[in-house]
């Protein structure tokens, strides 16, 4: 079994771009937490109201795949509306990583007039916006919704659609490579051309590695079918694979495992669950508490307190930036990484 091992991070009071993810919605003013480790968004008074309705909310959910990060994130969904006593009588549809999937689900949970439709992944997410103007849409495990044009601006929404940004700090994930190997000279990034969100990650990262004098090489699928063939290519050629949290490659992390391990290739990573499932290391968000967050917002929505159009785009914290290791990978690769848990 593996063992992971998470660590506080500490971050730097200098973030870069990247590192605007977490936290990054400060400016809001909407992510810090009280006392008793609630986040300040939802007030003592706006939850004792939640949990008075009796009505029962029609919720559609349209997830992009199945994979770990994407149902935590389903899971801290209804975990926060459970917790604030919102009663829903859930629809839960998978496109299985069918965009065509995607389609049909979303207008299918429109025209069954749901009161809100929560969608997991930019495909998910667009899907459901291209289809309804007037139903609350609220996304997550989207990276920056607004250059997926879902809002017109993260800050202000000004539609129908709002929600939580898995936005990693790409700078500090970059900055890994050489803690693991400080002979590092060039990074391989593997992830889909097709996924926005990846494209979006990728520029951070290339900027990153400018930075930090590494040179670097794509290595980008198209489909599941090719990821044993692209990383055994990278073979020789790059000293460290970089993934961030691209869906396609979240879904095949044992096959980009098994490959980079065969060939000591440490694989950094953009989130927890595809370093639960063979990745090296990754400095990243709980999607889990991603999707509490939308919970939380959707609360809102529901019960009259706020409208999509007026929520900013919210962001995990900085302290729930989490290291993690996969020490049987850690173990495979015959790395000794004991520096960077202390």
């Amino acid at each position: 079994m593996k063992i992971n091992k998470y660590l506080a991070f500490a971050l730097t009071m200098a973030m870069t771009a990247g590192m605007a993810a977490c936290g990054s919605n400060a400016a809001s003013g909407s992510n810090s937490e009280s006392d008793e480790g609630k986040p300040a968004s939802v007030s003592k008074s706006s939850e004792s109201e939640l949990s008075g309705s009796d009505k029962v909310y029609k919720i559609g959910v349209l997830q992009y795949m199945p994979h770990d990060a994407l149902d935590a994130a389903n899971e801290g969904f209804f975990r926060a509306l459970d917790d604030l006593g919102i009663k829903y009588d859930k629809d839960d549809q998978n496109a299985g990583g069918e965009q065509s999937a995607c389609q049909t689900i979303a207008e299918t949970l429109v025209n069954d007039g749901k009161d809100l439709i929560f969608a997991i992944a930019t495909p998910a997410a667009q899907a459901v916006a291209g289809v309804t103007s007037d139903i609350p849409v609220v996304v997550t495990a989207v990276t920056d919704p607004a250059d997926a044009g879902l809002v017109a601006s993260n800050d202000a929404p000004g539609g129908n659609v709002t929600g939580t940004s898995d936005l990693t700090p790409v700078a500090e994930q970059i900055a890994l490579v050489k803690k693991i190997n400080p002979d590092a000279k060039k990074v391989g990034f593997l992830y889909c051309s097709a996924e926005a969100n990846s494209e979006f990650q990728i520029g951070l990262a290339k900027e990153a590695c400018k930075k930090e004098g590494l040179e670097y090489d794509d290595y980008s699928i198209s489909n599941t079918n090719e990821i044993q063939t692209v990383v055994e290519s990278a073979v020789g050629k790059v000293d460290v694979l970089y993934s961030p949290t691209d869906n396609m490659v979240a879904n095949a992390m044992s096959t980009v495992s098994m490959v980079a391990n065969e060939n000591k290739i440490p694989v950094i990573v953009g989130e927890q669950g595809m370093c639960d499932n063979g990745g090296l290391i990754t400095y990243g968000i709980n999607y889990s508490e991603l999707g509490y967050k939308a919970g939380q917002m959707a609360a809102k929505i529901l019960t009259g307190e706020s409208k999509p159009a007026d929520m900013p785009i919210e962001y995990l914290s900085e302290e729930q930036c989490k290291l993690q290791i996969n020490e049987e990978t850690e173990a495979a690769l015959g790395l000794d990484l004991s520096a960077l848990k202390n």
